[in-house]
C-alpha cells in the first residue's frame, strides 16, 4: 500500500490518482476539443507595427516625471493610432474599433504594441504623484478586443481608492482562452514572467517611495505567484485563483504580504486544486490559495462571481482598496468552503 501524504500539505496538491485526476484529465480533453472553435477567430493574427522604442522612466520630481509620462503617453497613443490604421486596412473592424477608442484623448498607456494579439499598460490616475500604486494581472480572456471589462474593473478601483492613488491595467502578456488548454497549465504565465519583471522594475525606478500592491485575477495569480521571487512590491493579492502553481506563501520568496480572497459565487473554487506532471508539461496549479496551508492572509471577497471582485460598490471591490492602501480589509475572514460550481451559478471570467 502507497504511504498516505502527509497532513501539512494541502489536499490538493497531490499528484492525484483517482477523481481528481480524472477531472482534470476530463477538463483537458474538453479544452482541447473547444480550442479550434474558441480560436477560430485568431485574435493574434491581426498585424500590427512594431512599437517605436521609449527612453526608461527614473525616478524625478513630480513636474519632470509627469513632463516625461505625458511625452510617452504622446507616443503610445501615436502608436494605437498607427496599430489602428493596419487592422483596419487588413479588413479587421473589430479590431481597428477597439484601438480607435484606445487613442481616444485623455488616455495614458505606459506602453502598447499591438502585436501578437496586443500588450498594453493603462494608467488611471497621476502616477507621478501616486503615493499608492495598484497594478491589475488579468486572467483569462483579456485582449484588445475584450479589453473595456478589464478597463472598467480599473476605472472603478481608482474611483475607490480616492485622491493619491494610482492604477495600472496591465495587459502585459498573451492571456489563454477560458476554454482551452493553455488556460490549465503554467506555459503562458511563465511567458508573462520577464515582461511582469520588467515592468514592475520601471515603475519602481520612477515611483521608488509609492506603496505598490499588484493585484492578481484568475491566471493572474498564476503568473504573479511564478514572477513573486525578487519582486520589489509591498502586497500580492490572489483573487479568483485556479492555484499558483507553487505549494504555499514560503516557496514565492517575496517579502511581500501575500492576500487571497474568492467570492461566495465564484465558481473556480469547484476546480480540483492538483498538479499533474505529465511527461511534456504539467497540468494543473496545485493547492487552493485560500488553504490554511498555503499560508495566505484571507479577506472577505463578498457574494460575488468569478468576474465582479472590481464591481462597483462590491465588498471585494472596497477590501482590495484597504489593501491597496495598507489597511486592514473589514469583513469576517471566511472559513470552510468558499464559492460555488458553474453548474450552481457561477460565471465565466
Amino acid at each position: 500500500m502507497a504511504p498516505r501524504p502527509r497532513r501539512s500539505r494541502s489536499r490538493g496538491h497531490r499528484l492525484l490518482g483517482g477523481r481528481p485526476r480524472r477531472a482534470l484529465l476530463a477538463a483537458l480533453v474538453t479544452a482541447s476539443v473547444a480550442v479550434p472553435v474558441s480560436g477560430a477567430a485568431r485574435p493574434a493574427d491581426v498585424p500590427a507595427p512594431a512599437p517605436v522604442p521609449l527612453a526608461p522612466l527614473t525616478a524625478a520630481a513630480p513636474a519632470v516625471l509627469r513632463a516625461a509620462l505625458d511625452a510617452r503617453y504622446a507616443a503610445n497613443r501615436a502608436g494605437v493610432r498607427a496599430a489602428e490604421r493596419t487592422a483596419a486596412r487588413h479588413g479587421d473592424r473589430r479590431r481597428a474599433a477597439a484601438l480607435h477608442a484606445m487613442a481616444e484623448a485623455g488616455r495614458h498607456f505606459l506602453s502598447f504594441d499591438g502585436r501578437d494579439g496586443g500588450r498594453t499598460a493603462e494608467v488611471f490616475g497621476d502616477l507621478a504623484d501616486a503615493g499608492r500604486i495598484a497594478v491589475l494581472v488579468p486572467g483569462s480572456d483579456t485582449g484588445l478586443d475584450r479589453y473595456g471589462r478589464f478597463r472598467a474593473g480599473a476605472m472603478a478601483l481608482r474611483r475607490e481608492l480616492g485622491d493619491g492613488a494610482a492604477v495600472v491595467a496591465w495587459l502585459g502578456y498573451r492571456t489563454p482562452g477560458t476554454v482551452s488548454p493553455e488556460a490549465l497549465t503554467p506555459g503562458r504565465a511563465h511567458d508573462a514572467v520577464p515582461r511582469l519583471r520588467g515592468f514592475l522594475g520601471e515603475l519602481r525606478a520612477a515611483r521608488p517611495t509609492a506603496r505598490t500592491t499588484l493585484l492578481c485575477h484568475s491566471y493572474g495569480s498564476v503568473v504573479c505567484a511564478l514572477a513573486a521571487p525578487g519582486l520589489r512590491t509591498d502586497g500580492i493579492v490572489l483573487y479568483g485563483s485556479p492555484g499558483t502553481g507553487v505549494d504555499s506563501v514560503g516557496d514565492l520568496r517575496t517579502t511581500a504580504t501575500v492576500w487571497a480572497g474568492r467570492g461566495a459565487d465564484d465558481w473556480i473554487a469547484g476546480i480540483p486544486h492538483a498538479r499533474l506532471q505529465l511527461p511534456f508539461f504539467t497540468l494543473g496549479f496545485g493547492p487552493d490559495p485560500l488553504a490554511e496551508e498555503f499560508g495566505a492572509r484571507i479577506f472577505d471577497a463578498g457574494a460575488g462571481g468569478h468576474s465582479d471582485y472590481l464591481r462597483p460598490g462590491s465588498l471585494s471591490l472596497r477590501n482590495l482598496a484597504r489593501i491597496v492602501s495598507g489597511e486592514t480589509p473589514t469583513g469576517p475572514v471566511p472559513s470552510g468552503p468558499v464559492g460555488r460550481l458553474p453548474s450552481e451559478g457561477g460565471r465565466r471570467a
